[in-house]
């Protein structure tokens, strides 16, 4: 991912002009608003320069795990999908009994990282809760599947880089870690088996000169200085799930660029104004003139046209801090 220049200003605490920004629409809003979703884009021409009403398919679904129905991926999981457009959750685990690790091999098939390719995988594998008595009776089972699974991901990041080049740029990850209010497991625990993995699929990133960039969504706070330890130069937490006071903790770790998941959960349910008020509240406790923090969201089919749009009018208006 090429690097903008209110991103870079950002990231090197060199004064943006504006918060970087970032906004993700789930194909299922698409799908449900059309055209009357293309006009509001075509409105915000600060978040969507360039943007044509027109010039979208709006039932195209980009990726398989969007799709309704089933697929299975390369490690052998099962997606399984009941809402078009929306993503697919894994159904199928190859690795339901602990014996079957010992036989495990990674595939020959490259998958590129996708969202869930460390800590959610050791999940899709084996299923929640035999992932979970993994970790909490710590088998050498566990071990052996934490590294081949890091080991093929350490693989794919070398693809990755091969086609980055030198130029600096960013290099996007997506795992969740945490749930609504903790961690799955104690953060001991995640220090001991998780750490160390993370730590090595991000090196070869970190000497290539590039910057790491982390989606992940639940509850973080507790490993918040680890995940900076990892080499990751920008996190994008949740507002819901760390809550405004350990964000500011969160701030206060240096060199760490914090991409603000405003808070999804609040927007199907808001008033215009209060969605307002959320982004003004976000960027007035955050925000620092020097950099530091960018504003991303994520736009689900449940939140109303009025909310989206006055989500956008306040991203545009508190994107420049003399606004604030």
């Amino acid at each position: 991912m090429a690097i903008s220049i209110d991103e870079w200003k950002s990231i090197t605490r060199n004064y943006p002009e504006r918060l970087p920004v970032g906004v993700f629409i789930q194909p299922d809003v698409w799908i449900k608003y059309r055209e009357a979703l293309d006009d509001i884009l075509a409105k915000h021409t600060d978040l969507f320069p360039g943007h044509q009403p027109g010039k979208r398919d709006y039932d195209d679904v980009w990726n398989s795990s969007y799709r309704k129905g089933t697929h299975v991926d390369a490690w052998g999981c099962v997606w399984s999908n009941i809402h078009h457009g929306m993503e697919a959750i894994v159904t199928g685990h190859p690795l339901a009994n602990r014996e079957d690790i010992k036989a495990l091999k990674a595939p020959e098939k490259d998958d590129n990282l996708p969202h869930g390719f460390m800590y959610l995988r050791l999940l899709d594998l084996r299923g929640f809760e035999e992932a979970m008595m993994d970790f909490a009776e710590e088998p050498p089972e566990l071990q052996k599947l934490i590294d081949i699974v890091c080991n093929y991901n350490i693989r794919q990041v070398h693809l990755r880089l091969e086609k980055l080049g030198t130029e600096k740029s960013i290099v996007v990850f997506g795992d969740d870690l945490g749930m609504q209010q903790t961690l799955a497991i104690s953060p001991e625990k995640w220090r001991t088996y998780l750490k160390p993995a993370f730590t090595s699929i991000y090196e070869p990133v970190k000497a290539a000169g590039h910057y790491v960039y982390m989606h992940t969504d639940g509850a973080i706070w507790q490993i918040m200085y680890d995940l900076r330890e990892c080499g990751i130069d920008i996190i994008n937490p949740q507002y819901r799930a760390n809550g405004m006071e350990r964000l500011k903790e969160m701030r206060k770790i240096e060199g760490f660029t914090m991409a603000l998941d405003l808070d999804r959960q609040l927007l199907p349910f808001a008033s215009p104004q209060e969605v307002d008020e959320h982004v003004h509240e976000c960027v007035r406790e955050l925000a620092d003139p020097a950099g530091g923090l960018w504003l991303v969201v994520g736009v689900c089919d449940d939140v109303p046209l009025v909310n989206i749009d006055a989500l956008f009018t306040a991203m545009e208006r508190y994107r420049y801090l003399e606004n604030v």
